[in-house]
């Protein structure tokens, strides 16, 4: 049924309109897009200048951070693509769907693409985040398949709750101490909103030659190595041996230079690291095990466990870029 108004054709259709306690039956409703009023919130977790961090809320939100994951990972850096990767330009894997995901967007810079409502801001950063209550639900954390994380799980038992981190990237021309700084609030934000305990994940070193690397794994694995408590090894199959130089051969200011910024990130604001790396051949990376408790973050960094923009500014030089 059409019906005529000023001129305009108005489609109609039944339907429900939700009300905040209960539905409204309507027989038809107008066919239109969805008042801006009636839109979820964005979770917003910081902003400096144009660029902010938030929670993805949406389908087209995970597609974009996915977007720029595939061109830092695939046309950038050395990771090779499947079929499907290669015809949608998407980084996507059965865990997406599972995990929040972060955005770091620039509001300076808006898309391009001809639409008759707010074109949106360009995503530039991203970060996937995965709680254990979901992955206890689901196939377990995406390192399980490098690491055996089950050892530590059943140590801690209930007593730590989880959050693993990964998927992190940022676009070549907004690597720098502001995106760092706006995607560590954005996760420390998240992570106290849901009482977590412990941050986990894999973090990499470019290629697949770990001896390329052999001062700066040398180095985590004699200064940097997991207490017992949070000892994480690499399954069997996998290990590569980190212990590749004597630590009285090792300048560690020099080790300290060579580390990758997120891991050097890591490693100043308390991280610990597992025994040994890990090859990762369809990403072109040598992977290494993080462990990050909050109590950690508390000795080394913080006096005491402050509101997310405090934690952002004594952070902001932890994670600077150099």
């Amino acid at each position: 049924m059409n019906v005529k108004r000023r001129g305009l054709v108005a489609k109609l259709r039944p339907a429900v309109l939700p009300g905040p306690d209960r539905a409204l039956p309507l027989r038809y409703r107008l066919r239109r897009p969805p008042l801006t009023g009636f839109r979820r919130p964005p979770r917003v977790y910081g902003r400096i200048g144009d660029l902010e961090v938030r929670l993805a809320r949406s389908k087209s939100d995970i597609k974009r951070a996915q977007k720029l994951r595939y061109r830092v990972f695939y046309e950038e850096l050395a990771a090779i693509p499947d079929a499907l990767a290669q015809m949608s330009r998407r980084d996507e894997d059965s865990y997406d769907p599972l995990c929040d995901h972060l955005l770091v967007v620039d509001h300076g810079h808006v898309s391009k693409a001809r639409r008759p409502w707010p074109r949106k801001p360009r995503v530039v950063g991203t970060y996937r985040v995965l709680r254990q209550e979901v992955a206890d639900l689901n196939d377990g954390f995406y390192s399980q398949g490098e690491y055996n994380i089950a050892s530590l799980l059943e140590r801690r038992g209930r007593s730590c709750r989880f959050l693993e981190l990964g998927r992190s990237c940022v676009l070549a021309p907004y690597r720098n101490r502001r995106s760092l700084e706006l995607l560590w609030q954005g996760v420390w934000t998240y992570a106290r909103e849901h009482g977590t305990d412990v941050m986990i994940g894999c973090a990499s070193f470019e290629g697949t030659d770990p001896y390329q690397h052999a001062t700066a794994l040398s180095f985590l694995h004699h200064h940097a190595r997991a207490p017992e408590k949070w000892r994480v090894a690499a399954h069997d199959d996998r290990f590569v041996d980190m212990n590749m130089i004597p630590a009285s051969q090792i300048d560690p200011r020099a080790a300290i230079r060579s580390l990758p910024p997120l891991i050097k990130g890591y490693l100043r604001v308390g991280a610990y690291f597992g025994d040994g790396a890990v090859i990762d051949h369809q990403f072109g990376t040598t992977d290494v095990f993080v462990i990050l408790p909050v109590e950690a973050i508390g000795e080394r960094y913080l006096a005491h466990f402050g509101a997310a923009d405090e934690f952002s500014s004594q952070a902001s030089e932890a994670l600077r870029v150099n």
